[in-house]
């Protein structure tokens, strides 16, 4: 009989997202002749009779839990997921005398600090399709399983990371998706999600996926990647999001995925959106991409200024946005540029040059978020801990004390701006709708922090669909529910 294994979704983030990596873990698991259960928490209210009523019922070799975020990285609310996260997790282990191993993106960010904080000994850090399987064949055995690649293990009275060990995604099989109830997920959500490729190169200073999924970039076979996206049209999920951090890199694979979508038929079937770079982007690109089914695209463009983009480790300038909202124009395609502003070197001036040339790009939709979150690992926190004590950086803000590891949500707040940094974005914004916050709920149609968002999850209820930024452009305009 096959040793049964658990995953566990502790998220409860409404709008609802697909927890993706449990299914490609749950697939990876059941090709190694594991018995997979998922419990998923996020349409759970009480989740602790759902977990009391499992383990009655259930016994397993271990529990995997995921987790995909530490917090919402939004200056305006500071929600830290990790506490909850560990209630969770203890609860878990207060019903069963399994090891419990965490794993996921979040949590590849900072395992060892993860796993200190969460009183546990187990982890898998990046891609865990290979290594997890072999972890648990090795604990079943009795074996020695510290040499297991991407292995995250309490040794003494700390922890050791070992080197992650890639999986060759152009070799995966396309994954079944039926681990987790993905079709309650687009109703309650809006769209399903997939990954053509995972790692990203960029040098951006700030950014934590290269920490999460690598900075190699390995790709999936177009053929695979659109037999999953066949899979989710077969169960009634026409509406994706691609998970990858720039679908348009490689553009060749982009472009390879694409035409497998056109060959198959597929384009006038899913309705699709991506994130990207907004260089390399052509109106070749453009319009097929179109042609393939998309509706949409977020560029990340972090600012309209030349200086802060240098400085932020961009390898764009402000040209190349001008070239590619004229494109996305031409093409009638539906786009975003989404800004994060506030990081070093940020003046009242480079804000207001920023915001003055959105207006004049006038993108679909613009993201405004003040305040980067500082993550441990990236370039930013080095220049952060060469600048001396925190709570003698005024460019500092959040939670400070006793956060040195930026653990917690801390952010990058350049103190240039002052003190009325955020009514000066306001009224550089004025009653323009185009542009979104990261703000509190009263914010309406304009708050894009995704996290516990009502007015999003009332319109997916009333028949929305598609990327959230792209239902609340909807919502102002007035537009289809579709």
């Amino acid at each position: 009989m096959a040793e049964r294994v658990l995953l566990v979704n502790p998220s409860q983030m409404k709008p609802a997202v697909a927890p993706i990596a449990l299914d490609y873990l749950a697939h990876a698991l059941t090709e190694h002749h594991f018995q997979v259960d998922v419990l998923d928490l996020c349409f759970s209210p009480h989740w602790t009779q759902d977990i009391d009523r499992y383990f009655a019922a259930n016994s397993v070799i271990a529990v995997g839990v995921t987790l995909r975020n530490t917090d919402d990285t939004s200056f305006a609310s500071q929600e830290f997921f990790i506490p909850r996260f560990k209630e969770i997790t203890d609860y878990i282990r207060r019903r069963t005398s399994a090891p419990v191993i965490l794993g996921g993106s979040g949590f590849s960010v900072m395992p060892k600090a993860i796993l200190d904080y969460c009183g546990l000994d187990l982890g898998i850090s990046r891609d865990g399709e290979g290594s997890l399987p072999l972890l648990l064949s090795k604990l079943v055995s009795g074996q020695d399983y510290e040499s297991i690649p991407g292995l995250v293990y309490r040794s003494g009275e700390g922890f050791r990371c070992n080197p992650p060990a890639y999986i060759n995604l152009n070799k995966m099989p396309s994954p079944r998706r039926t681990a987790v109830d993905n079709r309650r997920y687009f109703v309650e959500g809006g769209m399903g999600n997939i990954e053509t490729k995972r790692g990203c190169h960029k040098g951006c200073i700030y950014c934590a996926d290269p920490l999460g999924k690598g900075k190699r970039i390995r790709l999936r076979s177009p053929e695979s990647a659109v037999d999953e996206i066949e899979s989710l049209l077969e169960a009634g999920i026409d509406y994706l999001h691609f998970c990858d951090s720039e679908f348009n890199l490689p553009p060749s694979h982009a472009e390879q995925v694409c035409l497998e979508i056109i060959r198959r038929g597929l384009g006038d079937k899913v309705n699709w959106y991506a994130y990207a770079s907004p260089v390399p982007f052509t109106e070749e690109m453009a319009a097929l991409f179109q042609r393939s089914g998309c509706r949409g695209i977020d560029f990340g463009v972090d600012s309209g200024e030349d200086g802060m983009l240098r400085l932020l480790g961009r390898d764009f300038r402000v040209d190349d946005l001008r070239h590619t909202a004229a494109i996305c124009h031409q093409q009638g395609l539906i786009f975003m540029y989404d800004l994060l502003l506030g990081g070093p070197g940020e003046t009242k001036e480079t804000l207001k040059q920023t915001l003055e040339l959105m207006k004049e790009l006038s993108p679909s939709r613009v993201g405004a978020a003040l305040g980067v979150r500082i993550f441990p690992g990236t370039e930013l926190s080095n220049m952060v801990r060469k600048t001396g004590p925190f709570h003698n950086n005024p460019n500092l803000q959040g939670n400070i004390d006793g956060n040195e590891q930026f653990f917690a949500p801390i952010f990058y707040f350049s103190a240039a701006l002052g003190e009325n940094a955020p009514q000066y974005l306001a009224d550089l914004i004025g009653e323009d709708e185009r542009f979104f916050f990261m703000s509190p709920p009263e914010a309406g149609n304009r708050n894009y922090n995704y996290n516990q968002n009502i007015l999003l999850v009332e319109a997916i209820r009333r028949g929305y669909k598609g990327a959230f930024w792209d239902i609340l452009r909807r919502i102002s305009e007035g537009s289809e529910l579709g």
